[in-house]
């Protein structure tokens, strides 16, 4: 258990310094929130937009670590985010989130993706969580019924994807430029679904638990492919699935995410189905792991190219989701895997100079040129939570054996 106590300081250390980095270089004092855009020097590239994604994830970040340390500097952190989303992001007059801002808050680009609105209620149950605050309780309970009257294939299950800002249909609903501009996707529901059983831990509402069963059951029917184990990322209204890509963070993720989604509404024999997927979840994403312990990005099956990019996230995800599965299992290797992608994000992933986690590293171990530091996507949220989440996940062990 030596090595366990190890990991947990490590862990305890770098999610110490992670939120350290985040109130020391991405709070805006001028224009107020936090900065839109830190490039890979901590250079503040000023006037930059600010998204709803990075905003609700340090409103989650900070708020987690309080519960966690009781810190009363990352609640007062967490309640800077909390005001500036209920300012700058609700759409008070259509409801739902704004995907962005500008740099002085004003509506940018007004569409509501889905994905966002599930990430704001998601913040927003932890700050209440954290803070007591009833009006954060009140956000999310908004946000999940904006969802299930906007966003729910009422005929068909599962979530439309994007909208116009008055919930119209929009011709391109594509989460990122990477993605495929589909009906429904993998990534959102996996968010939905994270967003809906944090609320449920705070809110116990049957209906709720409803709506987190039926994405569960998406999952198993349509998401995990029955023969690879790996997660189908997209697919149309009527659930054909499209282009096949197979993303080894989202297999590793998705791993743990819809384990404990099944325990916090006690799903019965669900969640030894759900822990069975796990399982074979964790076997698919495995198929991504290099010799050096760190997790490649994607691959396209069809044409056989394998992106040969090792981002921050996966790696993140990698160091829960393998654990998670030893704990299930008992098996040795599966903690050996966590073990080992932690080891390889501490000697490629992690900035030593100028602090926080680099975006990523090419195949040949260089740092990935012009990404950011903070930025639309780059956020405290994938490395903070794997700390979290881990540190949860094995004081228990590190108590058993003493």
């Amino acid at each position: 258990m030596n090595d366990l106590q190890q990991y947990y300081n490590e862990l305890d250390r770098e999610c110490l310094a992670i939120l350290e980095w985040w109130m020391e270089n991405s709070i805006d004092q001028s224009n107020g929130g936090f900065h839109g855009k830190i490039d890979n020097n901590n250079v503040v590239i000023e006037g930059s937009p600010k998204g709803s994604v990075l905003n609700s994830r340090i409103l989650w970040t900070f708020s987690a670590a309080y519960n966690h340390y009781k810190n009363p500097v990352y609640l007062q952190t967490a309640t800077r985010a909390f005001r500036y989303i209920s300012k700058h992001f609700i759409d008070a007059e259509f409801d739902g989130v704004y995907w962005s801002v500008d740099a002085f808050g004003k509506p940018l680009d007004t569409k509501k993706q889905v994905y966002a609105l599930s990430f704001t209620l998601y913040s927003m149950s932890e700050y209440y969580n954290a803070s007591g605050e009833e009006k954060a309780l009140q956000t999310a309970i908004t946000l999940y019924n904006v969802i299930e009257e906007h966003s729910r294939d009422k005929t068909r299950g599962g979530y439309l994807e994007a909208f116009g800002r008055e919930w119209n249909d929009l011709p391109d609903l594509r989460l990122s430029k990477k993605d495929f501009n589909e009906k429904k996707t993998m990534n959102t529901h996996l968010h939905v679904l994270e967003a809906y059983a944090n609320l449920y831990k705070l809110w116990p509402n049957a209906k709720l638990k409803e709506d987190i069963t039926e994405l569960l059951q998406l999952f198993k029917m349509h998401f995990i492919d029955a023969e690879t184990g790996h997660l189908v990322l997209f697919f149309n209204e009527d659930w054909q699935a499209k282009h096949n890509l197979v993303s080894y963070g989202h297999d590793i993720e998705a791993a743990w995410l819809l384990q404990e989604a099944a325990e916090i509404i006690d799903a019965g024999d669900l969640v030894q189905q759900v822990k069975h997927l796990s399982e074979k979840l964790a076997i698919a994403a495995a198929r991504g792991l290099d010799n050096d312990g760190g997790l490649w990005y994607e691959k396209d099956i069809d044409s056989n190219h394998l992106v040969k990019e090792k981002h921050w996230w996966p790696q993140a995800e990698a160091m829960v989701g393998f654990y998670n599965i030893w704990v299930n299992t008992g098996k040795q290797s599966y903690l050996q895997q966590s073990m080992d992608s932690w080891a390889f994000t501490r000697k490629h992933i992690l900035d030593k100079q100028n602090g926080e986690w680099f975006w990523g590293i090419q195949e040949d171990d260089s740092i990935m040129p012009g990404e950011d530091k903070a930025g639309f996507w780059k956020c405290p949220y994938h490395n903070g939570r794997a700390c979290l989440e881990l540190m949860k996940r094995i004081q228990p062990n590190i108590n058993a054996a003493s």
